[in-house]
């Protein structure tokens, strides 16, 4: 699957993208905030990742944006089956953060959710010291669950304080964004 917004391309990653993606993820600030990156990250880390198994529905996408002279790597964004559903998660290098991006790519991501994959609810969470992806998650519907529990970071070598969220995708459910 690939997906195309304003600004932003949304498409599998590459094996030939492993210097790209290491460049923009191998940054303390952004490996800290995730749950399975490991620091210091690799260039061998971005291979293995992006010579996953992948099947027609997987929705892993790396971001690249067209605000420069020629299409850049800027983040990752997922949806990832888990035991509770599918839980959402993105990335973005520091370069471009503060720029809207991740809300783009997360409504492009959700559509494909709700449209392309059948995908009625998923769920999010964010690092307590990681306040604005949780705005960003509020910006694109996801609402708290009030519950906070511990999360491991692969990169701090432990369980982090982690606010969670959720999103019924259900258009007969769903309850109307505030204008």
């Amino acid at each position: 699957m690939f997906a195309r917004t304003r600004r932003l391309t949304l498409r599998p990653g590459w094996p030939e993208d492993a210097p790209a993606l290491t460049q923009a993820i191998a940054h303390q600030d952004v490996v800290t905030k995730l749950s399975r990156a490991p620091w210091p990250y690799t260039e061998r880390d971005a291979a293995e990742f992006l010579t996953q198994p992948r099947t027609s529905t997987d929705a892993t996408f790396v971001i690249l944006c067209h605000d420069a002279a020629y299409p850049q790597i800027v983040g990752c964004i997922a949806l990832t089956p888990d035991a509770q559903g599918h839980e959402f998660g993105y990335w973005l290098t520091p370069d471009a953060w503060g720029r809207g991006y991740a809300t783009e790519a997360g409504h492009a991501v959700i559509d494909m959710a709700r449209h392309a994959l059948g995908i009625r609810h998923i769920h999010a969470g964010h690092f307590l010291d990681n306040p604005a992806s949780g705005r960003v998650l509020t910006k694109l519907g996801f609402r708290p669950t009030g519950r906070v529990e511990p999360r491991e970071s692969r990169a701090r070598g432990g369980s982090v304080p982690c606010a969670l969220f959720e999103l019924d995708l259900d258009v007969s459910r769903a309850i109307p964004l505030a204008a």
